[in-house]
């Protein structure tokens, strides 16, 4: 069938098919004021869509909503929705009427699992504000913010998405790459791999990361642009991999100055510099996901031409307080060949969408990356990634939810799918352990340095 590209007008700059390597031009503050009129504070178009299946942005909510019981930081998020059903779903049988607002990578599962796989629709939601702190971040980006180095960086931009008004693909890319996120997060994480032949590759970590980038104390005028995190990983399952660390830093650019990280191995009780990882590197539970696939991208992007494609409406994983539940287990959520659909929810949302290409001469296991990024969070929902010979090879779902006691969007349950091996990662599972701990850490940047790490290894 011919399929309608639904795009809404691009925005493109003259700069869009080849960044020079100066500075790109910051947005004037005539544009910057329509941030809170005709579009929200974070940069979303506040008018609904057409036919009312997107609402216009209400953001009546900042944190909890009053009909739910949130017991605070550290506790579960209520479901605000609990009481929805769905308004249809979606099948391999009936995917023809939907088209339009699917991705690539959906309509290939609908059809590689043709029996089981589906996705329930439920009513789209623009309800959620987020915070003060954020929202005054982004509006200072907006007039300050530059691309520098081709696109490959930014200067000038602190504590959320720097162009909240984009121009091409890179400020797309950066935007999602730089949302605003928790100052710090501490959490046991439980990531799975469900093989086609029904074996799992199961691993437990004890995720650690402080990031000055989102310090709600500092400010354009006081982060230095140089670290942007400080992360430590320390592996609890398997037991023979339980104990090792992993530790180091993220640099503001990434590509000028590249993750720093050091590993200790129980077996020898020392601390060594880790070689240099990043972009396909395996990592995960059965090496299953590329370390740049992080909430689906992240990390330098220099390997690859960013082009914008446009906006369309598109069903997407959305306010997925349902996977989250602490009440279920993981034997109800790890179905074969997918995670179970009675507990996923996807709304229709308009998306920006922004196509990697990778450069003549460079080298990854992608050849091609689509991604597609939520209009009101700049967060990367969906991502289609490509073989170096064209073919669909995975996709990928990252499921988020409203954390009210931070109010920003926190990416959830990430889902990674092998097409051709018909295997998927399920990743950032917590339902079984307990919720993890936003902007509460006691630690600071000496907590994350190799001698500690040496101190705490066992």
């Amino acid at each position: 069938m011919n399929r309608k590209p639904y795009l809404f007008p691009l925005l493109l700059s003259a700069g869009l098919a080849c960044l020079a390597g100066a500075a790109q031009a910051k947005v004037s503050p005539e544009e910057a004021a329509r941030l809170g009129q005709e579009l929200t504070p974070m940069g979303a178009e506040k008018a609904g869509n057409a036919d009312g299946s997107i609402p216009a942005w209400s953001g009546k909510w900042r944190g909890a909503p009053p009909q739910v019981k949130y017991a605070g930081p550290g506790n579960a998020y209520p479901d605000p929705y609990a009481d929805e059903k769905p308004l249809f779903v979606i099948t391999a049988q009936n995917m023809g009427q939907y088209d339009s607002f699917l991705t690539d990578g959906e309509r290939a599962l609908l059809k590689r699992y043709p029996t089981t796989f589906r996705m329930p629709i439920y009513p789209s939601h623009r309800d959620f504000r987020m915070s003060e702190k954020a929202e005054a971040n982004i509006k200072a980006n907006a007039l300050n913010a530059e691309l520098v180095e081709g696109g490959n960086a930014v200067r000038n931009a602190f504590g959320a998405s720097p162009f909240p008004i984009p121009k091409n693909g890179y400020e797309l890319m950066w935007n999602h790459a730089l949302q605003a996120r928790p100052n710090s997060e501490e959490a046991i994480y439980d990531q799975a791999v469900i093989y086609s032949n029904g074996n799992q590759a199961l691993q437990t970590v004890h995720y650690q990361i402080l990031a000055p980038w989102c310090d709600p104390k500092g400010s354009l005028q006081s982060y230095d642009g140089g670290v942007m995190s400080h992360f430590m990983i320390t592996t609890l399952k398997p037991v023979r991999a339980k104990g090792e660390i992993i530790g180091g830093n993220e640099f503001f650019d990434p590509v000028a100055s590249p993750r720093q990280s050091w590993q200790y191995l129980p077996g020898t009780r020392r601390v060594r510099r880790a070689p240099t990882v990043g972009y396909d590197t395996p990592i995960g539970a059965g090496g299953f996901r590329t370390i740049d696939e992080d909430r689906l991208f992240n990390g330098a992007p220099d390997r690859y031409d960013w082009k914008l494609i446009g906006k369309r409406e598109v069903f997407i994983p959305y306010n997925n307080y349902k996977l989250d539940d602490p009440s279920l287990k993981y034997a109800q959520i790890l179905t074969p060949n997918h995670v179970n659909p009675d507990y996923m929810r996807y709304e229709k949302h308009r998306v920006w969408i922004v196509e990697a290409t990778l450069k003549p001469g460079a080298r990854h296991i992608y050849g091609k990356r689509t991604l597609y990024i939520d209009e009101d969070s700049w967060s990367a929902a969906l991502a289609d990634n490509y073989d170096n010979r064209g073919q669909l090879w995975r996709t990928n779902m990252q499921t988020s939810l409203y954390a009210y006691d931070i109010q920003l969007n926190q990416a959830r349950i990430a889902l990674f799918h092998d097409l051709i091996a018909g295997s998927y990662l399920a990743d950032r599972m917590s339902n079984e352990e307990k919720p993890a701990q936003l902007n509460t850490a006691q630690y600071d940047a000496d907590y994350f340095s190799a001698a500690n790490m040496r101190k705490l290894g066992q």
